[in-house]
C-alpha cells in the first residue's frame, strides 16, 4: 500500500519515511502542503495520507478539507499528525475530514498500529467495491439475452427454461429491460386484415 506523508520539517519528515518504509509501505513525500495537494491530485493517488496539521502554503487541515471535497479524493484515509493535542484541537481535525490523530512527537508503535488499521480499512472498501462491480455486472447479464434460443419454425414461439413454450414478446420481456407496442405492417395488413374487412363487408351487403 502507498502512503502519503506531508511534513515540512525535514528531519521529522525523514524519520517518518524511514519508520514506515521499514513497516513495508511505500511512501509518497511531499514537502509542503501545496506538494501534497499536487501528489493526490495524480490518478491513482496513495490510498492514506499523513499531514503534518503546520505547514506553510496550505496547512493540514486545508488539505484534509480539500480531500473530502473532491470526488477522486474523498475516500482516502487521512491521518492528522500534529503538536496540538488538546481536546479542541482532536475534534477540529475529526470535522475537517480526518480519520484519525497522532501526536507529536509520534511513537513508533503508536503509528504502526494506527496506520494498519487505516489500511485495514481501505481493503475492506476496496472489498466492498470490488463487490458492488460484481453485483452491477451480474445484474447487466440477468437483462441480456445470451446463448441459443430454442425457437419454432412455425408458431415462433421460444422454449422457456422450464420447458414452456411462450410468445417471442413475453420471453424477451422476461429477460431483457424491453417493453412492446403491438402495431400492424403494411404488409400484415394487406395479408390479413384487408381480406378480413372485405368479407365483413361483403357478408353486410347480403344480408341487406
Amino acid at each position: 500500500m502507498r502512503i502519503l506523508i506531508s511534513e515540512d520539517d525535514m528531519v521529522s519528515r525523514c524519520v517518518l519515511e524511514t519508520t514506515l518504509t521499514k513497516f513495508g509501505y511505500d511512501v509518497v513525500v511531499a514537502k509542503d502542503g501545496v506538494e501534497a495537494w499536487r501528489e493526490l491530485r495524480r490518478p491513482e493517488p496513495p490510498s492514506l495520507v499523513i499531514l503534518d496539521w503546520m505547514m506553510p502554503g496550505l496547512d493540514g487541515l486545508e488539505v484534509c478539507r480539500r480531500i473530502r471535497q473532491d470526488p477522486s479524493t474523498q475516500s482516502l484515509y487521512v491521518i492528522l499528525l500534529t503538536a496540538r493535542a488538546s481536546k479542541e484541537d482532536i475534534v477540529l481535525g475529526i470535522e475537517a475530514g480526518a480519520d484519525d490523530y497522532i501526536t507529536k512527537p509520534f511513537d513508533r508503535e503508536e503509528l504502526r498500529v494506527r496506520v494498519q488499521a487505516g489500511a485495514r480499512l481501505i481493503r475492506l472498501q476496496q472489498k466492498l467495491a470490488d463487490r458492488v462491480r460484481e453485483l452491477a455486472n451480474a445484474l447487466a447479464r440477468v437483462h441480456q439475452l445470451q446463448g441459443l434460443l430454442p425457437i419454432c419454425s412455425y408458431c415462433k414461439r421460444i422454449r422457456n427454461d422450464q420447458n414452456y413454450w411462450q410468445q417471442i414478446e413475453t420471453y424477451i420481456a422476461e429477460h431483457s429491460g424491453a417493453e412492446f407496442s403491438h402495431g400492424i405492417c403494411p404488409e400484415c395488413y394487406e395479408k390479413f386484415v384487408t381480406p378480413d374487412l372485405e368479407k365483413c363487408a361483403t357478408s353486410g351487403e347480403e344480408r341487406t
